[in-house]
């Protein structure tokens, strides 16, 4: 964590002001554990009492919660940006879930135009090493690993942007969908042929984003979100075909063992 050495006034409003804007920058995320006092007033190089009274204010806030013998953690400040009832509803319409994809595919194509313009090196190494565990992931075929670091991938780029209001809206968007609010995305990863065509795909974004393309981000991450939308479409079609399959095959067996 970068965290840096107190210069000047008062230590403990310091101290609430570095780490208010860590959390505000998304480096220290939601639920994150923080180091323990003593590493963290050596790094901080603050006392502990001044170190307490920071802690106190930003439990007052809100911000950061204490744990009894597991130590002080980031607040789950971030939330539901929507009730659970419209979550549930979300989940069972058709509209909402493609217009979440073409949410998605505005702000991230945004967010890669930015993180190749604006990313440090730092930032695109990040995102560089993310895809190269998702090769791993593929060539030793496991969907699940490779639907977590798909999620990673995306979230690293919209960090890479360095939007701070872009960061905290995608990630509550991305809670929804790692919940599996909107698509499960591991039935995806489980076709051989689709988990071909995403990795060439986030070969694509990632290759833009490492020649500082914005352009050519943008458009990478557009054609992924097009893909992810018809591949998504026809597999509720297909589970709906099997649901009703399903249902008139309960039914000839129901009809069929009625006395005549």
């Amino acid at each position: 964590m970068p965290f840096q050495k107190i210069e000047s006034e008062k230590l403990a409003a310091a101290v609430v002001r570095q780490i208010e804007t860590l959390i505000l920058q998304g480096v220290l995320r939601p639920g994150e554990r923080l180091p323990s006092e003593r590493e963290l007033s050596e790094r901080l190089a603050v006392s502990r009492p001044s170190l307490r009274e920071a802690i106190a204010e930003l439990q007052d806030s809100g911000l950061v919660t204490t744990r009894a013998g597991s130590g002080i953690f980031v607040a789950e400040v971030l939330g539901h940006a929507f009730s659970p009832a419209l979550i549930r509803l979300f989940a069972r319409n058709d509209q909402a879930v493609f217009d979440y994809l073409a949410f998605r595919r505005d702000l991230e194509g945004m967010a890669a135009e930015r993180a190749a313009r604006l990313g440090s090196d730092t930032d695109l190494k990040v995102i560089d090493t993310l895809f190269e565990r998702m090769e791993a992931a593929h060539s030793k075929r496991n969907p699940t690993d490779e639907a977590s670091l798909d999620a990673q991938f995306h979230m690293a780029i919209v960090e890479a942007g360095h939007n701070i209001i872009m960061l905290h809206m995608m990630r509550a968007m991305f809670d929804l969908l790692t919940e599996g609010v909107f698509y499960n995305r591991q039935v995806m990863f489980r076709n051989r042929s689709t988990r071909d065509a995403l990795l060439a795909q986030h070969r694509s974004i990632n290759a833009a984003i490492q020649a500082r393309d914005g352009a050519a981000a943008r458009a990478a991450v557009a054609a992924h979100m097009d893909f992810v939308e018809v591949s998504l479409g026809e597999q509720r079609k297909a589970d709906r075909h099997e649901a009703l399959a399903r249902l008139r095959l309960q039914h000839t067996s129901e009809k069929a063992a009625k006395p005549e």
